[in-house]
């Protein structure tokens, strides 16, 4: 996926590890905490352009020397999982 790897809890997908970076699960409850410490979303390149997932935000790197956030942070980071496991689909009607 995108030449990365997944990172699963509970079955779920919590993050994507990218060129070294990593992405965490984000959803409109937990965006704010990224866009206040200045993050993007995921995005990449393709033919057509770039493309943006808003699904996955920059982990600050701060992180990186602060495990117990980081360990809050991931678990924001599964629960946005979850929430977006039991939305409905939106599939089209017959």
């Amino acid at each position: 996926m995108f030449s990365g790897a997944g990172v699963f809890a509970d079955g779920l997908m919590i993050a994507l590890v990218v060129d070294s970076v990593i992405y965490l699960k984000a959803d409109d409850s937990f965006t704010p905490l990224f866009e206040r410490e200045g993050e993007t979303p995921f995005s990449y390149k393709t033919r057509d352009g770039a493309r943006t997932l808003t699904s996955y935000w920059r982990m600050p790197e701060r992180l990186y020397d602060e495990p117990d956030e980081l360990g809050q942070w991931a678990s924001q980071a599964l629960a946005a999982a979850r929430r977006a496991a039991v939305k409905p689909s939106k599939r089209k009607k017959a």
